[in-house]
């Protein structure tokens, strides 16, 4: 049985791990700064180091490898196998051939996918969304991305660019998004959205453990802060999951009429909540959703943690070397 590498490009780490398609697990697993600055070329140079030091330390024969797959937080040629706007990156990466670069110092084939359209694979193919044939992934960190599997097939439409389920819009005359839209569901849920809300309630002098928790220095404020207020009781820092559940039932709702998944998947930093978020999201999905059996849906959060995108994107890798449909 051969095994794939899997790799998750960030802004702030490159990790790399050689993956069990058969298991899921991961072995020789290993993270290095991505240090961004100092140019795609210098840090594709450490990403191909990286993997070909994974590929030494595992004993593994390069022959019994079957490729790589990079997962990239962006907008990808996936044809051609470039980078065409990071924006966590510095530089932004335009047209930056990254699979032909990695392959050549690698000497293995390499296919490239968003971040976290690999997340939604890898929970759909070893995760919390094994078991269905549609499903769609929201996941929840500094933005919130998505990604969608419909009739047994990851969902890329064009040019890779379907799934981007935190830029629906859920205020029609809402707040700027960083995606040039007003009132995108990542402006009000994701975890910048989250702190802001903190920064804001404690600013304002309003009575809250959150201010406790953070000795007043606004710097401080987390979701996670805001999540050790809310299970202490602080109603300022339960409304806070509140709004930012409501906000997600109502993209979930959208996405339920739109596409009938038979599970929603909450992966991401901020989904470790748990039931803070998840109880407004299944409160308002059923306050909206009357032309499809909403109560078949499953609302359930993301089994893989850290590790979905790296598999994910590993599997991908597998399928495209096979050339399986």
């Amino acid at each position: 049985m051969r095994k794939y590498i899997g790799c998750d490009l960030g802004g702030t780490n490159f990790r790399a791990g050689i993956v069990n398609l058969e298991t899921g697990e991961i072995s020789h697993q290993a993270t290095i700064p991505t240090l961004a600055r100092e140019g795609h070329d210098a840090v594709m140079a450490r990403m191909a180091g990286l993997i070909n030091r994974i590929i030494h330390e595992s004993n593994i024969p390069i022959d019994d490898i079957g490729g790589i797959g990079i997962g990239v937080p962006g907008v990808l040629d996936l044809e051609k196998g470039t980078t065409l706007f990071l924006p966590n990156l510095s530089g932004q990466w335009p047209n930056v051939p990254l699979a032909k670069t990695i392959s050549d110092q690698t000497g293995l084939p390499v296919n490239l996918l968003n971040d976290v359209r690999a997340i939604t694979y890898g929970e759909w193919r070893f995760g919390a969304g094994q078991d269905v044939d549609t499903m769609a992934c929201f996941a929840i960190g500094t933005g919130v991305g998505g990604g969608l599997v419909i009739n047994g097939q990851l969902h890329l439409g064009i040019g890779g660019t379907a799934g981007e389920l935190g830029h629906q819009t859920v205020e029609p005359n809402g707040a700027l998004c960083g995606c040039g839209n007003r009132g995108c569901l990542e402006v009000y849920s994701s975890g910048p959205a989250i702190a802001a809300m903190g920064m804001k309630a404690v600013s304002q002098g309003l009575t809250t453990k959150i201010a406790e928790l953070i000795e007043n220095d606004l710097n401080r404020i987390t979701p996670k802060v805001i999540y050790k207020a809310a299970i202490a009781g602080d109603r300022i820092a339960l409304d806070i999951f509140q709004r930012a559940g409501t906000y997600l039932g109502i993209a979930i709702s959208n996405t339920l009429v739109s596409v009938g998944p038979r599970k929603v998947v909450i992966a991401g930093g901020v989904s470790q909540a748990g039931d803070l978020l998840l109880e407004p999201i299944r409160k308002t999905v059923k306050e909206r959703v009357f032309v499809m059996p909403a109560e078949q849906v499953e609302i359930v959060p993301a089994r893989l943690g850290n590790d979905a995108g790296v598999i994910g994107v590993a599997a991908w890798s597998r399928r495209h070397v096979r050339g399986e449909s």
